[in-house]
């Protein structure tokens, strides 16, 4: 009998303890945010079902590899069709991170992935203060449904006041980014700079008044439905704890604009616009490895390619841009195989910021005749891998121009 099968019963019996319908607040987390995330799906089955298992997602298994480790890959594997989160892998033993394994010399990743118990900070903090790592003995399971709902005094936080065998709290601040900031936002902001989600939303999307969507309206869209199984919980609009991001592909699509003009006709000049539409921050975001590629190539009135070009949009590594000049210092760095592999890969474009159109002009060597560009836009998880390497690439928007050059 697994999770899904157990009767509400027994569901009933082994997560509360009640007295005259009155929840007895007898639930305790004495392992803290190392909570093995199945006890609270006990209850919580239905957010379970989708933190676990990618359950009304479409999210989907693209492995990706080590660069460092010619012929591993990293899989992403599970019992149904869509993939579990982020969120679920991170730090887990079936999902060995790129930093520490191949970046990082084997240096835990556990500020993010095995977080201590916080306290939400203000949305308006100039600096962002890394959160508390578990001790080096509890990095086990990663992300848990603890590490984001459990308060540094034990209760569980959520957004509305409910029955549960579990003290609970009420506490706004969870519907809202600040709830995301610790581990999408490092130190001060810096343009261009991986890491730096939270500051990009909320410096140039919503200060500025592009909108005043929270990170959850995007990426945990809701639904009406009872928060846990118990007979007497009420139906309320609960988000939906999926948080697709790069590897969704609804995500993608509904990030980035992509138009080819010729600024001036005949002439032998294009414009290859890439605009931030619908991203409530930078595309790409967050890790370094991510990338996103601009191919365009050009075809004569016969269907012969005839010409091409390829740029990388990507987050720097580092407060600077990544540039191969730099390389002889690295070497000297604490983290020098991750800034070695930053910079000698050379200058690439910094990430398209919220409602940003980035003009890119190309002047292709073409004769005088009738052509067709054809530019696509492709999303990378991991742009340090061997370029012949696309099982983790998704092409996500393509465009073509027809226009003569005299």
């Amino acid at each position: 009998m697994n999770l899904f099968t157990r009767p509400r019963w027994m569901l009933l019996v082994m997560a509360m303890a009640t007295t005259g319908g009155v929840f007895a607040q007898t639930m305790r987390f004495p392992e803290g945010t190392a909570t093995d995330s199945k006890k609270c799906g006990m209850c919580h089955k239905a957010i379970y079902r989708e933190f676990a298992h990618g359950f009304g997602s479409d999210i989907h298994n693209n492995p990706t590899t080590i660069p460092t480790k010619e012929g591993e890959s990293l899989d992403f594997t599970g019992s149904v069709s869509a993939t579990a989160t982020a969120h679920a892998f991170a730090g887990t033993d079936n999902y060995p991170l790129h930093a520490r394994d191949a970046e990082e010399g084997g240096r835990s990743c556990n500020v993010c992935h095995y977080p201590q118990p916080f306290t939400i900070p203000d949305l308006n903090v100039a600096e962002m203060a890394k959160p508390t790592a578990r001790p080096k003995g509890q990095e086990v399971g990663g992300l848990t449904c603890a590490s984001c709902h459990l308060t540094p005094e034990g209760k569980i936080r959520g957004p509305h006041e409910v029955k549960a065998p579990h003290e609970t709290v009420v506490d706004p601040a969870i519907q809202s980014s600040a709830m995301c900031a610790y581990c999408h936002s490092m130190g001060k902001r810096v343009s261009g700079k991986q890491t730096q989600t939270f500051f990009e939303w909320r410096e140039d999307f919503y200060k500025p008044g592009l909108g005043k969507q929270q990170c959850q309206d995007c990426h945990m869209p809701r639904t009406v439905r009872k928060v846990s199984d118990a007979p007497d919980a009420p139906e309320r609009a609960v988000a939906r704890h999926l948080w697709t991001g790069g590897r969704s592909l609804q995500r993608l699509t509904s990030s980035l604009s992509l138009v080819a003009v010729q600024p001036e006709e005949w002439k032998n000049l294009l414009g290859l616009h890439v605009i931030n539409i619908g991203a409530g921050h930078s595309v790409p975001t967050g890790s370094n490895r991510r990338a996103v590629y601009l191919m365009a190539e050009v075809f004569d009135a016969k269907g012969a390619k005839v010409a091409s070009g390829e740029w990388m949009f990507a987050p720097w590594y580092g407060p600077r841009p990544d540039d191969k000049k730099f390389l002889e210092e690295d070497k000297a760095r604490p983290d020098a195989i991750a800034a070695t592999q930053a910079d000698a890969q050379g200058p690439h474009e910094a990430p398209i910021r919220a409602g940003e159109e980035r003009v890119l002009p190309w002047s292709p060597a073409l004769k005088p005749g009738t052509y067709t560009v054809k530019a696509r836009l492709i999303y990378d998880l991991n742009h340090y891998n061997n370029r012949s390497f696309k099982d983790d690439q998704t092409e996500f928007i393509s465009t073509t121009l027809g226009f003569t050059v005299k």
